[in-house]
This record gives C-alpha cells, structure tokens and sequence, in this order.
C-alpha cells in the first residue's frame, strides 16, 4: 500500500481544494478534472485517497522523508492536505543566501496557524536585518504564527549589538518553547543576556558565544532545574571548576552534557551531581590534578572525548581519568578523538581489557577513528564485545585477508570503518605508501568479506562500501535474491 501510495502523489493531479469554489463547481472545471483524472477512477485498482483512513494518514505520510513527495501528497485530496502540510512545515530556515543577491525568507511563506511549524532556524541575521528593517516586521509577524513551535536556533556570525535577538526573545517568550540554540560571533550585550536568562521551562540549551565571558548559565540555572535534560556549552575554557560545579549542581535533570573546555578534573565531580547523566562530550585537557569523586558517578551510555598531545600514547593521566568516568557496567557508545603531534595516537592493551571487563556485556559502537589500533587489538575487541556492532578506528595490515580474520570472531558487527596503513607483506612485498591508490582492497574484497559476516557498511578510508539484497527480475518472471555492493566515494569537507 505504502508503494503505490508513494507512486500516488508523484503522479497525481492538483486537487480542487486549491482552486476557487466558483471555478471548482464550473462545466469546464468538471470536464478538465474529469480527464485529468480519468486513469485513476476507471481502473478497479486506481488508488483512491479519500479511501484512506485518516486515523493512519499521518503516520503513513511521515515515511515521506522527500519533502517534494510530501509536496505532491498536499496536493493530493483535502485530507491528504491536512495531513501533509504540518509534516512539510515542520522545520523553517530562514538563512539567506547572498548569492541570488536577493533576501528572501521562508517566513514570506509562512503556514497558516493551524499548520505552524515545530522548528526554526534564524540566521545570519544581523546583516541581513539591518540592511533591509522590513525583513525583521516580516518575520516576527510569521514566527507569531507558528503556535506550535518548541525548538529555535539563532545562527549570527556577524559582530553587532543584539537588539534583533531581544526582539525575537520577545517573541519566543509567547510560544510554547522547550529548545533553544544560540550560535554567535558577538557578546550580544547583557541586555540580550539577560532577556534569555528570564526563559523558564527550557528542556534543551545549546549555547557557542565567541566573544565576551563565557556563558555558563550563571543566574539562569536555578529557572531551569526542573526541566532541563540537554545542555551545550560551547565555552567553558577560563571558567573556574568552582562556577562550573555550583550551576551544573543545579541541573540534576540533564540527561546529555556536552562541555567544551571544562577543566578535566571536574569533571568526575561535576557528574556526582547529575545522577541521572547518560550521555557526555567533553575534552580532556591533560591540566589539574586528578582524584577519585567521592560521591558515585551515574551510568554512562554514552562517553565522547576529544584531546590532544605530543605523545603517541595519548596525554598522560588519560586512561585512569577516562576508567574513573565509567566505573560500573553501562557503557553502549565510545568515541574518541585524539590527535598527537608526532602522529597517530595508540590506545594501551591494558585500557581496552579494563574496559572489557567493566563494559564487555554492553559496548555496541567502539568508535576511535583515527587513533591506531593493531589487528591483534581489533581481534581482542571483536572477542571481548559480543554486542559490538560499530568499529571505526585506524589499523595497520597487510592484505584484505588479515583484516577479514582479525573480525572473524565479531557476530553482531555491521558496520566497519577503517583508515589502513597498508604494510608490506608476503603477497605485497617493499615499501608502500599508505596515501597512494590502493589494489589491496577493492569492491571484490568488499563483497567477500560481507558475505562471510554480517557487515554491511565498510569503509576503507575514502573507499565507501555498502551491500545489501536486492530482487532482480529475470526474463521468465521470476525474482532473484541477488547481493550487490554500491561503491562511493567520501572526502574531507574542508579540503
């Protein structure tokens, strides 16, 4: 059903709901809407959308993730219109393109207030504001429109004075808001700071400000103890762990953390106030001295470090302060990001057994990515975590065929992403650059080693790999089971 509703709005044609009623009641109308829909009514097996339920309409539109089909279905019937408009709606960005030389905003296009949109995105705002005032009027009689709106992201990477934020903090202050992102060049003015301090009910705040003093919710967290469950502080470097510990204390709610530049021996403190903390990004700064948290830590399920070093062997204290965070088995998600001076940064033997023995029963995506790891060490953690699903880390080996044994063991792994050195070996012997053209491992290898496991995504650097069944029909009729790898190509963004 779902197949031929999607066939459906692709091809079918507008609806009389868009036209006026005098037009849609015409002779000439009717005749034209009789042809237009002629194939549609006359085959017995013609899809018909006011045949639909309309209790299941909206959850069958929502498998729409192409907003032009979900623009096809509005056009479809009036209860398909209905469905489909607060889906296409959902999510506003208002960000200009300076390209078309031509400011234009989603908010000229608003949707009705019955369809209001749930998310919005302002920004760069500044420039575009104070160039042309009638875009601000504009917006705001639009954002007024959106009764259902619960996320708002401000993106300004221009340096001004915040009197167009104050104005939109005066309209959000009307909505039902529960999300806030705030990502910004300038210091906005205490003022603007202020405004935003006074929203309560708030469940989620994302704040990224360059410039002036950090801002860590200091005067404002004591409105949002009781509903808060998702925090980002973008700049945490300069702030005392005192400050830090003293507002965070105030949020036993949150659920996910994400800090950037906290001192790292706070950290162990900061989470004995926060017991019901699942998730946590943080760095580590290698700075302070580290000592056990009195109090215990909540079960982490998902740990994400990011740091940096001149040692290969990552900053010291690294290891003891990373198994102090994750005590107690709960562990499912592990990242880190960690680069060093003199090369790729390793992980000691010693750390990934302590984590096997806390963690074995629970760790499903073990994700280093280009900290190095032996084959021997991969064949330790395909071993020791039965439920490991993700890997991604980067490996040193000499043909296809060593990897393919070093993850024999894994049952539950399917997604596998590696950045090799290749090495010389028996079949590839003398030297060999790990940045030229690789032979060793090609789309034949992909499938091979697919079809011995239950891996289906696979990168080998910016090799890209991903396999799946699929039905082919033969000349007789008949369906086949057919395995097929799609290759790819993926490359750093920034280069």
């Amino acid at each position: 059903m779902l197949v031929r509703f999607r066939e459906h709005v692709r091809t079918c044609p507008a609806s009389d709901f868009l036209l006026p009623a005098r037009f849609a009641q015409s002779e000439h109308y009717k005749v034209m809407h009789h042809d237009l829909a002629g194939p549609y009514s006359v085959h017995p097996m013609a899809f018909k959308p006011e045949t639909v339920p309309t209790d299941i309409l909206y959850l069958l539109l929502e498998y729409l993730t192409d907003r032009r089909d979900l623009h096809s279905a509005a056009l479809t019937s009036r209860s398909f219109n209905r469905a489909a408009t607060p889906l296409l709606y959902r999510t506003l960005d208002t960000r200009t393109k300076w390209e078309d030389k031509e400011v234009g905003h989603l908010a000229d296009r608003a949707a009705p207030r019955h369809y209001a949109a749930e998310e919005t995105g302002i920004g760069p705002p500044c420039v575009v504001h104070s160039s042309h005032p009638t875009v601000t009027y504009t917006v705001l009689s639009s954002l007024a429109l959106c009764e259902n709106l619960y996320s708002f992201t401000w993106i300004d990477d221009n340096y001004s004075s915040g009197a167009v934020f104050i104005s939109f903090l005066n309209a959000l202050k009307k909505l039902p808001l529960r999300a806030i992102t705030v990502r910004t060049y300038s210091d906005l003015g205490e003022p603007a700071w202020a405004a935003l301090n006074s929203l309560t009910g708030l469940q989620k705040i994302a704040i990224w400000c360059m410039d002036g003093p950090p801002r860590v919710l200091q005067g404002w967290a004591d409105l949002l103890g009781g509903t808060l469950t998702e925090l980002e502080l973008g700049r945490c470097a300069g702030v005392p762990a005192s400050i830090l510990i003293s507002v965070l204390s105030k949020l036993p709610l949150l659920r996910e953390l994400r800090l950037k530049g906290a001192p790292s021996a706070a950290i162990p403190d900061i989470l004995t106030y926060l017991p019901s903390l699942v998730t946590l990004d943080t760095e580590f700064l290698g700075s302070g001295i580290l000592r056990p948290a009195d109090d215990p830590v909540p079960r982490l399920q998902s740990l994400t470090v990011r740091t940096s070093s001149v040692d290969l062997q990552g900053p010291q204290q690294l290891w003891v302060w990373l198994r102090q965070l994750i005590p107690y088995p709960s562990l499912e998600t592990f990242t880190l990001n960690a680069f060093s001076t003199q090369g790729q940064t390793t992980i000691p033997r010693h750390f990934l057994l302590s984590l096997a023995r806390i963690h074995g029963s629970t760790l499903r995506r073990f994700l280093v990515n280009m900290t190095q790891l032996t084959l021997e060490d991969v064949e330790c953690l395909c071993t020791l975590f039965p439920q490991l699903q993700e890997l991604s880390c980067g490996v040193a080996s000499p043909d296809a065929a060593s990897i393919e044994h070093a993850i024999a063991k894994s049952r539950n792994l399917h997604t596998l992403k590696l950045h090799v050195h290749w090495i010389p070996g028996d079949n590839y012997p003398g030297s060999y650059s790990p940045n030229s053209p690789s032979t060793r491992f090609t789309k034949v290898e992909a499938e091979s080693l697919m079809l011995r496991s239950n891996i289906r995504v696979l990168s080998m650097g910016p090799h890209h790999y991903t396999g799946m069944w699929v039905r082919k029909v033969r000349e007789s009729g008949k369906y086949d089971l057919v395995f097929e790898v799609v290759e790819d190509m993926i490359y750093d963004g920034w280069v």
